[in-house]
């Protein structure tokens, strides 16, 4: 078992990726608000002058971004993987987002 976890800068392609994944029957998995450290760090200390021409740089009404979480069989993070660049086809651009897979070692709970 894997967790694949895929963080979207662009979260106009959230629904995108869900139909994706759907289709390819992975449904399970939990999606999160979340927000780059980067982003955090101009937010709290805007008073500075460094960050704050960083939040004019990284424009302040950009949403939050939106990491999703999946745990899948070894076998379904080849499909899972494949989804999201489908979805994302340009995942690897700067402020795109991310996608990586941790082992895991132990559930419970997870439904089939």
């Amino acid at each position: 078992m894997q967790m694949l976890v895929v963080v979207l800068n662009r979260v106009q392609k959230l629904d995108d990726l869900l139909l994706e994944l759907s289709n390819h029957g992975i449904r399970g998995g939990t999606i999160l608000d979340s927000m780059g450290m980067v982003r955090a760090l101009v937010d709290e200390h805007s008073e500075i002058p460094l960050f704050g021409s960083l939040k004019n740089i990284l424009n302040e009404n950009r949403p939050i971004n939106k990491t999703l979480l999946m745990v899948l069989s070894d076998d379904k993070i080849p499909i899972a993987m494949e989804c999201v660049r489908r979805a994302v086809p340009n995942i690897s651009e700067e402020n795109t987002g991310i996608m990586f897979t941790v082992p895991v070692n132990n559930v419970e709970g997870l439904t089939k």
